[in-house]
């Protein structure tokens, strides 16, 4: 019998937000043809806030010329993948402040445009993360986009610096040391703040070297960099949950250069990354409240209670139960600190919430169980092997690059005295009953390096268009709206009664058409717009559609341990 603390879909993330195997290939010195110098574009916009020296000289902007003038060589990335979707490597620099220093791999992907008489130029493509591949993104984004949108652009996806096949980052963390949503408790703090500390020793001493480099600011700057390689003036963009930063902070550096440019799930670029985890805490709760109440109504179909009082008390009972004894499933042992965790995730929905939670119950009771229902507690999807992990990725990538940027983009937003974590985890606890010591405990960012830069403020004009859903925990509605006031220009979809973490493309007319509109013409909509969820987009949210049969999906509502 095993007994482990569970983060829920951690599993899946691992594999299914980690590329397929590529075959890919290092892109030669030869100049590409009319590419677009991008030295100038280094030049620290008066925005950016950035500190003195952050950028490159303009001598050292011209040694990225070398960078510039690549000519990606591109092939099939697999045997096994469809003709048109190739593969290539390109070099940039590992610190922009000295190009002609040490270099890394940039992994990237495309599928062109079956007619190039229509084509506008390029849609690349973040998953979220951090930490996250994106290299399969156009193949999944074929499968889910219109038709109308796939005439316009080539599909590009790339691996973030750090991540996937762009000099992965490792810092030989095992299983157990991955596992950092931890619950506070008085007789264990000592032991996570002995861990974080550990975690942030070990990622200095195998890439001490590497992590400082590996941020949002630089990935940004990477976009840049492609976007010169490829030979464009400008790039359009699809970015969910962390790839909405990570849009956000390519419109600071690169204003002029981002053209048509969709943010869904939003981040609050004030809160990162910090705030953004203790905004799950947040987040969770009026996501639980409209739980009980919806279980409540349906109380002769699932037995959990007629009032929201007496679901919430069904609950907090079985959490109390299983700390006393953890419940049996699939070979684990379930305690209440996974339980409430658990819930975490299933309450994004309230139908998954209340389906799984009787099974749970079932569980405790010893009797059958449907474990399809239950993968919110379990981690499993029964979608094992649809996805492959390259080889030559470490088996901590994902982790070790999630921390870097999560530390490295603003270690001041991160305390380093342990009793300030110890007494907001108790306070959050308190606030937020369901999962407030898990986002405010210990973490490693307590005792990482202070970051090469500061972090970036967003404050621009760059036109874009934010999607977001009601009911999303991960990227709260409030998230979302903050970042519409920081691109002052940008528009707003919200989804009333939206359910789940990533909007488009959902079924829905309302959002996708929006969306479509806006990629296809170029115009935003004159004003804000508000839609309303329907029964088969929120059904389709639950059953994240059909990523599960692509190499990945441009939906991260498995990933619930992830933005």
């Amino acid at each position: 019998m095993r007994r482990r603390r569970l983060v829920p879909l951690l599993a899946v993330s691992l594999t299914a937000t980690l590329a397929p195997a590529l075959a890919t290939s290092t892109a030669s010195a030869a100049p590409a043809a009319a590419a677009p110098s991008v030295a100038s574009s280094y030049a620290a916009p008066p925005s950016a806030a950035l500190p003195s020296g952050a950028l490159p000289s303009p001598a050292q902007g011209a040694a990225l010329d070398r960078y510039t003038k690549q000519k990606p060589r591109w092939k099939r990335c697999e045997s096994t993948a469809p003709a048109e979707f190739q593969c290539a490597t390109i070099k940039v620099p590992l610190d922009y402040r000295a190009p002609g220093g040490k270099r890394i791999d940039l992994a990237i992907s495309r599928i062109r445009t079956a007619e190039p008489g229509k084509r506008h130029g390029v849609l690349l493509s973040n998953p979220g993360g951090p930490g996250g591949s994106g290299t399969y993104m156009p193949l999944a984004l074929r499968e889910e986009l219109p038709k109308s949108v796939l005439r316009k652009y080539d599909l590009i996806g790339f691996d973030p610096r750090g991540v996937g096949e762009s000099s992965p980052v490792t810092c030989g963390l095992t299983p157990d040391e991955e596992e950092w949503l931890r619950p506070y408790k008085k007789e264990t703090f000592a032991k996570d703040v002995a861990w974080a500390r550990k975690v942030a020793d070990k990622c200095r001493a195998k890439a001490g070297a590497t992590l400082p480099h590996i941020t949002t600011r630089n990935t940004a700057r990477d976009l840049d960099l492609l976007r010169a390689v490829l030979g464009e003036k400008k790039i359009s963009y699809l970015g969910y949950s962390y790839g909405t930063y990570l849009g956000a902070v390519y419109t600071q550096l690169f204003p002029g250069r981002a053209d048509r440019f969709v943010l869904d799930s939003a981040v609050d670029p004030a809160l990162a990354w910090r705030g953004m985890v203790q905004w799950w805490a947040w987040g969770a709760e009026p996501a639980f409240d409209r739980w009980t109440g919806w279980a409540a109504a349906r109380s002769e179909t699932y037995g959990l209670g007629d009032t929201p009082k007496k679901v919430d008390r069904t609950f907090w009972e079985l959490v109390a139960r299983a700390d006393r004894k953890p419940i049996e499933l699939d070979g684990l042992l379930l305690t209440g600190d996974d339980i409430r965790i658990g819930m975490r995730a299933a309450v994004f929905s309230p139908q998954t919430a209340t389906e799984a939670f009787v099974e749970l119950k079932n569980a405790a009771d010893g009797q059958p169980v449907a474990a399809r229902k239950l993968r919110a507690f379990t981690g499993t999807t029964g979608t094992a092997g649809t996805a492959r992990t390259a080889a030559d990725v470490p088996a901590d990538n994902m982790t070790a690059s999630f921390w870097a940027v999560v530390c490295g983009d603003n270690s001041a937003a991160w305390p380093r005295n342990p009793e300030r974590y110890r007494q907001d985890a108790i306070a959050d606890k308190g606030r937020y009953p369901l999962f407030g010591d898990f986002a405010s405990s210990i973490k490693p960012c307590a005792f990482w390096n202070p970051s090469v830069e500061r972090a970036t403020v967003v404050n621009n004009k760059a036109g874009s268009l934010i999607v977001q859903n009601e009911w999303d925990s991960q990227t709260p509605l409030p998230s979302a709206q903050a970042l519409h006031k920081d691109l002052k220009r940008s528009r707003m979809v919200t989804v009333l009664g939206g359910e789940g973490h990533g909007v488009y493309p959902s079924g829905n007319a309302c959002t996708d058409g929006t969306v479509a509109g806006y990629l296809l013409s170029g115009k935003l909509p004159a004003k804000d717009v508000t839609c309303r969820a329907t029964a088969a987009s929120n059904a389709d949210a639950r059953q994240n559609r059909k990523g599960d049969e692509l190499p990945g999906s441009p939906l991260p509502e498995r990933a619930p341990d992830r933005f």
